[in-house]
């Protein structure tokens, strides 16, 4: 990497030189010649970083599938973070049951239930309906 930068800066180098030699009536083609090369130079480096990325993505993966987890599939998440889930919404359980027992009577009561399960049962299914659709939408290799 650090090549390509010494090369760019021997492009500008030589850019001035030409632009001394030649004058400034052919400054805007070589200013134009110049930024091409930059251009090209970024979008090597990009081109680089996008394929570092792709290949770590998919090693992630293949990590994941070794490992006998799908990614982003129903009921995905170890022991741990389901039970946390699972746990957390029962502890919040208490206040909400209470609230709504104290504001709506019965009635509040089993709203807030549904609501804790219809929160659950979600979560278990694998999240909300649109990220389940986007996670559908996506080709295998990068679920």
């Amino acid at each position: 990497m650090m090549a390509r930068d010494t090369d760019l800066k021997k492009d500008l180098d030589a850019t001035l030189q030409t632009r001394k030699e030649l004058g400034p009536e052919y400054e805007q083609e070589l200013l134009d010649s110049f930024l091409e090369r930059v251009e090209q130079h970024i979008e090597r480096k990009l081109d680089a970083t996008a394929d570092r990325q792709v290949r770590r993505h998919l090693a992630e993966h293949r990590m994941a599938v070794a490992r006998g987890r799908t990614a982003d599939g129903p009921g995905t998440g170890t022991f741990g973070e389901r039970f946390g889930f699972a746990t957390l919404s029962l502890v919040l359980a208490v206040p909400l049951s209470a609230i709504g027992a104290v504001n709506a009577g019965l009635p509040g009561l089993l709203v807030t239930w549904a609501g804790i399960v219809g929160v659950n049962v979600a979560q278990a299914a694998g999240g909300p309906p649109w990220s389940r659709r986007a996670r559908e939408d996506r080709p295998e290799e990068w679920s």
